[in-house]
């Protein structure tokens, strides 16, 4: 299956493209950065440029495509709720989705499935029940800006596409979301229960969340609008102690309501408003919930998880010439930007297998690195692992994988690492190593091609 998703650089577009191509799909993406987006998602995709809330997007991107996935959106929680701001979060949404129907319904050959993504923000506040998809929209902001996103699908349902729409939950992950910004002060002994902490929270693990956007894709049965929510809402105060006993940390700060309404304003909604929201309709469509209940989303989370990065690229010329590059230890310093001034220092045995241990000096923003890695799996032609045994990470796994396609080979590299200080090594310095991470994968990347270029 072709898939065309929008907000593919995003915390869940990220984890949605990954898990696609994983699954031998083709992915293209429509973005307002094309260069920006080979930097922070350079897979082997189809890139088209895209300003969402000012045109269609062009015809060629939908060439060939089964179905269309639609996330982007301005994130809800960035910030104070100004006039302006609230203009910006409705317009990346309602705009952009008219604006990807009407290049649908000038297509001659149309996607056989649309997926856009809304939020349980459109049932408000104030109902004391479990919300259902029956239910009508709700009366504040957020309710108003996800009925009229909705209300822009219908003229997709009109062309005979078949279209889901998506109420997010409260979106759980380890590198990404709202979870991303909870961790850190839970860590330090700092989060407690918001306001009463009665307000009722309906969560959805992300890894739950991308495997339910690829379940409603290819699935003919589901239409219309699910909650994309666990089975198992809990309120604000057992969310709390639950983070709390997954993180071995006290829970004994609370946030009141006052204090709140201070620092966030109108946004406050989000995180006082309380929203009982039901799974059951997605439940009986047979999706499977790989984390049903609380304890178990955190534990994979706080303990389990790890950053992951994924790249790929295509040459044009076979597998065996590939790999035979890859597998000498010295042309890593071919494609290593100069700034990182990598050496490698030695290898033992001489010639590469499994269990081999490499030697590595590098300097990361002028500090003087030692790194030693040892190959965990080793596959002529197909694919090997090397795992840090001593470095800068805490933990550090990185899978070169190689396969045929239309005509050449891809090179796929998937990296999972953890920085020192866990939780805390992310929140002072993630970012900071996720760029450079990308930059150098980046540069590899056209490195790479500029020397395979005159093989070709």
């Amino acid at each position: 299956m072709k898939v065309l998703i929008t907000g593919a650089t995003g915390f869940i577009g990220k984890k949605l493209v990954g898990e696609l191509i994983r699954q031998g799909h083709d992915v293209s993406i429509l973005t307002r950065d094309s260069e920006g987006a080979s930097q922070k998602l350079p897979i082997n995709c189809e890139v088209h440029q895209w300003q969402p809330e000012l045109y269609p997007p062009k015809f060629e991107a939908f060439k060939e495509v089964n179905a269309v996935i639609h996330l982007a959106g301005e994130s809800v929680a960035d910030g104070r709720w100004t006039e302006p701001r609230k203009k910006s979060i409705k317009n990346s949404r309602v705009l952009s989705t008219r604006n990807l129907v009407s290049a649908m319904n000038s297509l001659k050959h149309t996607p056989e499935v649309f997926l856009s993504a809304s939020a349980i923000g459109f049932y408000g506040s104030g109902r004391p029940t479990e919300l259902y998809e029956d239910l009508p929209a709700g009366k504040n902001f957020l309710a108003n800006v996800c009925q009229e996103w909705e209300q822009e699908t219908v003229n997709v349902k009109d062309m005979g596409i078949r279209t889901i729409v998506l109420r997010i939950g409260l979106v759980l992950g380890y590198d990404g979301g709202a979870m991303k910004k909870m961790l850190a002060p839970f860590w330090a002994g700092l989060g407690g229960k918001l306001g009463g902490g009665n307000q009722w929270m309906s969560w959805i693990h992300v890894k739950d969340l991308v495997s339910m956007m690829i379940y409603a894709i290819e699935n003919p049965g589901m239409r219309g609008a699910y909650n994309a929510v666990s089975p198992n809402p809990v309120t604000n105060n057992v969310f709390t102690k639950s983070l709390g006993k997954a993180l071995q940390r006290p829970t004994i700060l609370p946030v009141p309501e006052f204090v709140l309404k201070i620092i966030f304003g109108e946004m406050v909604g989000l995180l006082l408003e309380s929203q009982k929201v039901s799974s059951g309709k997605i439940y009986k469509s047979g999706f499977k919930f790989n984390f049903p209940d609380l304890a178990n989303a955190l534990k994979d989370i706080c303990q389990n998880s790890s950053n992951e990065f994924m790249a790929e690229h295509w040459i044009p010329l076979p597998i065996d010439k590939i790999f035979s590059f890859f597998k000498e230890p010295k042309n890593l310093e071919k494609i290593t930007p100069d700034y990182l001034h990598f050496k490698v220092l030695s290898q033992s045995p001489g010639e590469v297998s499994e269990g081999t241990k490499i030697n590595y000096w590098l300097r990361l923003h002028g500090i003087p690195i030692w790194w030693q890695s040892k190959i965990t799996g080793w596959e002529p032609n197909c694919k090997f692992s090397d795992t840090q045994t001593h470095g800068p990470y805490s933990h550090w796994d990185h899978t070169h994988e190689f396969y045929e396609k239309d005509g050449g080979t891809v090179i796929r590299d998937s990296i999972k690492y953890r920085l020192p200080f866990g939780i805390l090594g992310d929140f002072l310095a993630g970012q900071w190593v996720k760029k450079d991470i990308e930059n150098i994968f980046y540069f590899r990347k056209k490195k790479i091609e500029e020397i395979f270029k005159n093989q070709c």
